[in-house]
């Protein structure tokens, strides 16, 4: 079977409201028939705390510190958990549910997907695999977080390096279209990530900063050695090429359609009705 050409956007840094309206946007003329499948990279500028989309603000997210810290935020159209995108490349994929061999079930799904993850990690030279949350402690973790924050817990087919957390995930699905985007880290800052959050106690809050380490890692330490963007988008560009076996090939916005993402930026993600909304 010959290679599938899939469209290839790099949007290097932009604001948290307008790569979410980006995203929005392709799952939307994908779904119309209007453009292909989609991989997209974005960095954030400012750095920025995402939520998901079933996320409480008041309860979960202390907004005094991410305004302390000069940070943005934003609530994602995805579920999960909080993430702090400051050290990393974000990638999006956008396809239809219909995609030859593409899985209906959402775990298995992301198995496909994340392949690519799989095959870029591995051309950094590192020894990643799918983890599999197997104990009964690890699947209740699943259901009921200790924390809001994306890296405190294991999930189906998330990325592993020496049993940790290297790259998290989430999924939508909406008008027959998968978008699943997610934050492969370069660098972490424990601290930073774990103040931005509210929790039932600060002895609770220290216990997750503690751990957090031995359930995440950043690219930089397993290295040990800062890594380039451009690494990472030539590593991970070519991971989902042979993964999903595709031929990327760039695509360039109208102005057209550059302005229609710009509303949805200001009906949507910018709009202080969506985003503190729970």
């Amino acid at each position: 079977m010959g290679k599938t050409t899939w469209h290839f956007i790099n949007s290097g840094k932009c604001s948290a409201a307008y790569n979410m309206a980006l995203d929005e946007a392709l799952l939307e003329w994908h779904s119309k028939g209007e453009i292909g499948p989609v991989l997209r990279f974005y960095e954030w500028e400012p750095a920025t705390l995402s939520i998901g989309y079933f996320q409480s603000v008041e309860k979960e997210i202390d907004m005094e510190q991410v305004a302390k810290l000069g940070l943005g935020f934003v609530r994602r159209p995805t579920g999960g958990r909080g993430v702090l995108h400051e050290h990393e490349l974000t990638y999006s994929v956008i396809v239809s549910e219909s995609y030859p061999d593409m899985p209906e079930t959402v775990t298995e799904a992301y198995r496909v997907i994340s392949g690519g993850l799989l095959e870029g990690f591995r051309r950094l030279g590192l020894d990643a695999h799918f983890s599999v949350p197997r104990s009964e402690g690890e699947r209740s973790g699943l259901k009921n977080p200790k924390s809001g924050v994306c890296f405190d817990a294991p999930s189906w087919y998330e990325l592993v390096v020496e049993g940790k957390k290297v790259a998290g995930s989430a999924q939508t699905r909406q008008k027959g279209v998968i978008l699943q985007h997610g934050a492969i880290l370069t660098s972490l800052d424990e601290d930073k990530l774990v103040s931005l959050f509210k929790f039932r106690s600060e002895k609770l809050r220290e216990r997750v900063r503690k751990s957090l380490p031995d359930k995440a890692v950043a690219i930089d330490r397993l290295m040990d050695r800062a890594v380039t963007i451009e690494e990472c988008v030539d590593a991970f560009s070519i991971g989902f090429e042979q993964a999903l076996n595709i031929t990327l090939e760039p695509l360039t916005l109208s102005e057209e359609q550059l302005q229609y993402v710009k509303e949805i930026e200001r009906q949507k993600y910018a709009n202080d009705e969506w985003t503190f909304r729970k």
